[in-house]
């Protein structure tokens, strides 16, 4: 829920009625972290963003900025996500996270070792088996298996590799043959059935819900995505987004572009003045599936919609 969602606010309504959330800055500055991090009441989380390695070429950003715009142009773009200073800010903020996860790749068992020391946990975001033994090598704490069904990036260690299709629960059960770390599920979670259901699957101790929460009242969900999401309509994952596999509403751009080749992060700035000059047509409003079971409210609202017979307060 990077991208203004996942607000302090929203995070904070959270920690008040009895769950965990995350500060998610995505490729927002370190100094974004650090704000947000200073307005936290009590217990949360962190996700961030790791570095990305160089495109192995930039032929396909010139001719996807030539067949927009009549000109190669190649935008300039920071690949590390600001995770240094990140990660740094976290180890020394006063009231730091008691989880930080990874998306886009591991963490590297320094960073782990770090994060341990001052008493943080480190989980791992994985969507396949083989970065699940990885990441349990490298020493996490918990892998958060995320499904084609999330809405947001698909976090796949590489750029241009095929995310694997699985349904979260298969995904699920291959992940927990071949790790005994707990389970952290994402994808498509929207009511009380689909929680006792998914946390019922093998390893599974928490589920991690994103786009349940994109009408709350406290999330930072702009009023242009809002209006989007309440029409309800279709959600597809595409590299159209981004130029990384990612889940959002359906537009006209992503229907047009659907073979897009994995330039991220390019392509966000190329269709900067696009999304200005017409918002419908190319709209950035990344959300995972069953977009019209969304509802809003307040986070605790939403809270005790997901599991009832919890005792969330507020």
């Amino acid at each position: 829920m990077a991208g203004g969602p996942s607000s302090p606010e929203l995070v904070n309504a959270a920690a008040a009625a009895g769950s965990l959330g995350f500060l998610a800055t995505g490729a927002a500055p370190a100094s974004t972290l650090i704000a947000q991090m200073a307005r936290m009441d009590g217990e949360y989380g962190v996700n961030l963003f790791t570095r990305q390695p160089p495109v192995d070429s930039l032929a396909d950003v010139a001719s996807l900025s030539a067949r927009l715009f009549g000109r190669s142009e190649i935008p300039e773009v920071d690949l590390s996500n600001a995770f240094d200073a990140k990660l740094d800010a976290i180890l020394r903020a006063e009231n730091p996270p008691v989880v930080v996860s990874a998306t886009f790749g591991p963490f590297a068992r320094a960073e782990i070792d770090a994060l341990h020391e001052r008493g943080i946990a480190a989980w791992i975001t994985v969507s396949n088996p083989a970065d699940a033994v990885v990441a349990a090598e490298l020493g996490a704490d918990a892998l958060v298996v995320q499904g084609p069904e999330a809405g947001g990036h698909r976090s796949t260690w590489t750029v241009a590799e095929q995310p694997d299709e699985r349904p979260l629960p298969e995904l699920l059960r291959s992940v927990a043959a071949v790790s005994t770390l707990p389970l952290v599920a994402a994808g498509g979670i929207r009511d009380h059935t689909d929680v006792a259901k998914t946390l019922a699957l093998p390893g599974v101790l928490a589920v991690s819900c994103g786009s349940a929460f994109l009408l709350a009242d406290e999330a930072g969900t702009s009023t242009f995505n809002r209006e989007l999401l309440a029409e309800g309509g279709r959600s597809v994952a595409s590299r159209a987004f981004s130029g990384r596999v990612a889940r959002g509403w359906e537009t006209e751009f992503t229907r047009k572009h659907a073979d897009m080749r994995p330039i991220y992060p390019y392509l966000a700035p190329l269709l900067a003045p696009l999304r200005e000059r017409a918002p419908r047509a190319h709209a950035y409003c990344l959300v995972g599936v069953d977009v019209d079971k969304l509802r809003s409210g307040s986070t605790a609202e939403i809270l005790r919609s997901l599991a009832p017979d919890k005792a969330f307060s507020g």
